[in-house]
């Protein structure tokens, strides 16, 4: 099995920032959403490298980079990602975010007035109403959540991101998906940043998709039964300069279920 690490370290004023490059060409910049880390890039970023420069890093609070009692919400994210993109010296990248980092990219567009040469989003957050029940009883319910028993914790953990499958959830896979959440700091960390999601940070900028002009691609799973496919046909009609593609047999983690499709369906619209 090989074991996905990170190489490199950024320290940005809200916490180290692990990440790494991988290719040649023109700057290509992946995030993630939660509760994942881009580990789950693994499979995309090898075929990617070889028509891009690929950035990809863990964001803060998740993966291996800093947690601890700090702000990890989406309303500090899209700032790390400036200066990220400033650290990097990339001015106008293309870029792909992943559930909550298609969020952090939209807010770092339009927030942060970053320029993207093309976006693509994939299953992101981005439409209200967001959030589910167990989001909520973490949200009123976090001290006790952080204080149950490790092997209870990590049995929710596994429950929990096997849903956002449609294919079985392979051991390795599943096993790279807990690991940053296990022992206490991770335990700590993976309630902490479900209890600062909050559907404010989407509420702000929806009234803004309108004015977004670059070519924009949002992907999204056919059996994505975390956020139904409707939401994401519902942005793609928010959003003028967006094209829209669904990926069959494919849930809310699409490069996990179809790295293949998902790899060709990005070649064509940014080499295009």
């Amino acid at each position: 099995m090989t074991i996905h690490s990170l190489t490199k370290s950024f320290s940005s004023t809200y916490g180290k920032v692990s990440y790494d490059v991988k290719g040649n060409g023109a700057p290509l910049v992946l995030v993630h959403g939660t509760p994942w880390s881009s580990f789950n890039w693994r499979h995309i970023i090898p075929g990617l490298s070889q028509w891009f420069t690929v950035y990809y890093y863990d964001l803060i609070g998740y993966g291996d980079s800093e947690k601890g009692d700090r702000d990890v919400s989406l309303g500090i994210q899209n700032k790390v990602l400036k200066e990220l993109l400033d650290f990097w010296c990339l001015n106008n990248p293309f870029v792909i975010g992943h559930d909550f980092g298609g969020t952090t990219v939209l807010r770092t567009h339009l927030v942060e007035e970053q320029a993207f040469e093309k976006i693509i989003l994939i299953d992101p957050v981005a439409i209200s109403p967001w959030g589910s029940p167990f989001f909520s009883h973490v949200n009123k319910f976090e001290a006790a959540f952080q204080g149950i028993p490790e092997y209870i914790h990590e049995a929710i953990v596994s429950t929990y991101v096997q849903g956002a499958m449609y294919k079985d959830m392979d051991t390795e896979t599943l096993n790279g998906i807990k690991q940053p959440w296990l022992g206490s700091s991770g335990q700590e960390a993976f309630y902490r940043q479900i209890a600062q999601a909050h559907q404010k940070y989407t509420d702000e900028i929806e009234p803004m998709y309108s004015t977004i002009n670059k070519p924009v691609l949002i992907m999204w799973g056919e059996e994505d039964t975390w956020i139904p496919i409707k939401t994401g046909h519902k942005l793609h009609g928010k959003i003028k300069s967006s094209e829209f593609v669904s990926i069959p047999h494919a849930g809310h983690l699409v490069q996990e279920d179809q790295p293949s499709i998902l790899i060709s369906k990005i070649l064509k619209f940014l080499l295009k």
